[in-house]
């Protein structure tokens, strides 16, 4: 069998026998990564979500190979994980962060972090930055969640330089319940997405990667008589729409940007590693079990000080409702993030205090 594979390899006296078939291989997956990067930038640009999905199943495979190496290629792994997570802004519960409160535009976020310095366009960045805070809350008060928007303000005040009188004004925003405000309509998914292929226009026009393409279409034109397949019906504007291939597919867990290091805290000596893969429930269960999910993060609410504002708000709520109404006091004000428990908790410790009459 040896002999017979070495036969086959050097029947060919066109490839040259001084380089070898590991050099020649690794080229080759480098070109087929390239290919597919192009490809579900096309599918983004033309709101493709089935065929970009497809897509993705085997960039994730090809993106895996030891032999790719490289910023480029790197950079190219992000930007596909920022695309995926902006396709998915409207599925709130498809997770790619261990952490579940951290929803698909939250992580876009993390990852448009990382591709800052391949940006180049401070204005562009800053841009499409506003565009992901904006629309993480507009998606999460679309689906009636209040609470989420809230702590995707405050999230993303923590975690990304963001303008104080956008928070602001978002906070006004989400207090009010004003889902239809037209600060979602100026800067909605569809156009954060326009502005997002501004950027991808501007970044293949640097780094080319369409070679394969080109090589694919010289063979097509000598061969007229091949017919192409005939083009997919387009998708909506947001990908908003989807096949019932496209609903179960849904199901399955995503994790194009692996967790397992810490993005914003990063070794001095190691760039964070991107894994392109889906988890499985049960990965996914074994990494952050629910129970174990909602313990931490009620721990870390709870280690979230008071301050006199917040203090001052729930005064003015009880003044306003009476003791007990902890759930219109909430409606009220923004307690960033805080339960109706919590109030009530907090109430207590004012009264014991004697801080509050």
């Amino acid at each position: 069998m040896a002999d017979e594979v070495s036969v086959c390899c050097t029947t060919d006296e066109s490839i040259d026998k001084t380089v070898s078939f590991s050099r020649v291989s690794a080229v080759a997956t480098e070109w087929m990564f390239d290919y597919f990067f192009v490809s579900l930038c096309r599918c983004f640009k033309e709101r493709k979500r089935d065929e970009f999905n497809e897509m993705l199943s085997v960039f994730e495979v090809i993106s895996e190979n030891e032999s790719l190496k490289g910023t480029t290629i790197h950079e190219k792994t992000l930007i596909c994980a920022l695309l995926v997570r902006v396709i998915d802004g409207k599925c709130l519960d498809e997770l790619f962060d261990k952490d579940r409160s951290i929803m698909p535009l939250m992580s876009a976020a993390k990852v448009w972090l990382e591709l800052k310095d391949t940006v180049g366009d401070e204005s562009l960045f800053k841009s499409i930055t506003s565009h992901l805070l904006i629309q993480s809350v507009a998606v999460c008060l679309e689906k009636g969640q209040t609470i989420s928007a809230t702590c995707s303000i405050e999230w993303f005040k923590k975690h990304v330089d963001i303008p104080r009188s956008l928070a602001r004004n978002l906070s006004t925003i989400v207090q009010k319940k004003e889902t239809y405000h037209s600060l979602f309509n100026n800067f909605s998914l569809n156009r954060l997405m326009e502005t997002i292929q501004t950027f991808l226009d501007s970044y293949l026009k640097k780094h080319p990667s369409d070679y394969l393409l080109k090589a694919a279409t010289k063979v097509a034109q000598s061969a007229p008589d091949i017919q192409s397949s005939e083009e997919a019906e387009p998708q909506d504007d947001t990908f908003s729409k989807s096949s019932s291939t496209s609903v179960q597919k849904k199901k399955r867990k995503r994790n194009l940007l692996s967790t397992l290091t810490d993005v914003w805290t990063p070794e001095p000596v190691a760039q964070p590693f991107v894994c392109i893969r889906r988890l499985s429930k049960h990965e996914i269960s074994q990494m952050t079990s629910p129970a174990k999910f909602a313990e931490t993060s009620t721990a870390a609410m709870k280690r979230r000080k008071w301050t006199s504002k917040l203090d001052k708000f729930l005064e003015q709520g009880v003044r306003r409702h009476g003791v007990g109404k902890w759930a219109q006091i909430l409606n009220d004000y923004d307690f960033e993030g805080r339960t109706s428990v919590m109030l009530k908790d907090r109430w207590r410790v004012l009264i014991k205090s004697h801080q509050v009459g």
